[in-house]
């Protein structure tokens, strides 16, 4: 019989569209991203850089300046968060906050890490970031079976969100021969099949219960050919991907061999996306690329699906002739963004406002891994719901 564990998550497109939603302020909004993984000391290195990037944002403020006092109180305050609440388990860390504003804060803590520390400052939370991690790790099933029992797992943001467990009948092989090793072993194949019927029957519960886009099956070959003759069509067109695992192998080694399944599965798919792309656009249809025409066309709600390099400094091929973001009140800061040298302010934004318009008007937004997929098109272009 199946046994389940669940453990309940805000999902992150939730955040996401709740901070797009963020209306621009005069006063500070500060997006601090932090990878929380210990180096090969095992010791945090956020540290050092908040030192020093703190400090370098507070002095473009002038001191007693509403400005500054705002600033001055979310540094407290994420100092005092970072020192006595976030939990040792977490690899990564994202906070927005802008005091001045009616006490915003909010912090998430991450199973899966950050590339980078990252401290952004403007007008209205920075997303470029975060709706990257939401792409990279992404929700699905990983199912190990052998011939008696079966774990299946939903993986998110890189930890298990819900464990269940299918156990059959042990059988054993005989050396009997004859008339009853016959009806034995048509026993023992009975036995398998309904235990092969139970799992696909679990799975297809969890996968219509989630939303689940994505399967990678794993497990002993035998197992593996009976679940996969009994996946319906709905189930087998999910199925990225089949890996040798042991059933009895922790679930975090089971998340690392099925994840790497699925980012191979991504580079796939980010090329027939970018071809797709491409067609459309080069046929006058529902394509557009460059930041300057995917900016309008996502203002306009015109993107079903929004694609955009996941190394936004090939944003700089265009960046010139891409309209300007919505100015921050004087007393505002220019948008700074540190350390990724390779990124400067006005790329860092325009990437930020491509994705926040598309989580505003309700695109989906792809990362493409490979920055040269996108390079020659500006790094960026968009799947249209329709032309005007």
């Amino acid at each position: 019989m199946p046994k389940t564990t669940a453990a309940t998550e805000t999902p992150l497109q939730g955040h996401l569209d709740r901070l797009a939603s963020f209306e621009p302020d005069p006063l500070p909004v500060l997006s601090l991203y932090l990878n929380m993984q210990a180096d090969q000391h095992g010791r945090d290195r956020y540290d050092v850089f908040l030192h020093r990037a703190f400090p370098e944002h507070a002095r473009t403020y002038r001191n007693g300046s509403p400005e500054r006092k705002s600033f001055d109180v979310d540094v407290q305050r994420i100092n005092h968060y970072l020192h006595a609440e976030v939990k040792p388990s977490a690899n990564g860390l994202a906070v927005f906050a802008c005091s001045g504003k009616d006490g915003f804060f909010e912090p998430l803590q991450l199973d899966a890490p950050l590339d980078e520390h990252w401290l952004y400052v403007g007008d209205q939370p920075h997303l470029y970031p975060l709706a990257r991690l939401s792409d990279q790790y992404p929700r699905y099933a990983a199912v190990a079976v052998d011939s008696n029992s079966a774990k299946l797992f939903v993986f998110a943001l890189g930890a298990a969100r819900r464990t269940e467990q299918v156990h059959g009948m042990k059988t054993r092989r005989t050396s009997a021969g004859g008339w009853s090793q016959t009806r034995y072993q048509r026993h023992v194949d009975n036995f398998g099949l309904q235990h092969a019927r139970e799992v696909v029957a679990v799975l297809d519960r969890v996968v219509r219960g989630e939303k689940i886009q994505h399967i990678v099956l794993s497990g002993d070959e035998e197992a593996l050919a009976l679940v996969k003759s009994h996946l319906p069509r709905h189930l087998a067109e999910k199925t990225v991907e089949v890996e040798k695992a042991d059933v009895r192998a922790p679930g975090h080694e089971i998340f690392e061999d099925t994840f790497a399944a699925l980012r191979r599965l991504d580079a796939e798919t980010d090329i027939e996306k970018v071809d797709d792309l491409i067609g459309a656009w080069r046929a006058n249809g529902l394509g557009v690329v460059g930041a300057q025409d995917t900016l309008r066309a996502v203002t306009m709600g015109q993107v079903e699906e929004l694609l955009i390099s996941a190394s936004p400094d090939v944003l700089r091929q265009q960046k010139a002739s891409a309209p300007a973001a919505a100015a921050p009140g004087p007393s505002v800061a220019a948008d700074l963004s540190m350390p990724l040298p390779a990124v400067d302010p006005e790329t860092a934004r325009l990437a930020d406002e491509l994705v926040t318009k598309a989580h505003q008007t309700g695109a989906r937004v792809t990362f493409i891994e490979d920055a040269s997929l996108l390079a020659d098109v500006g790094g960026v272009g968009a799947l249209l719901r329709f032309r005007l």
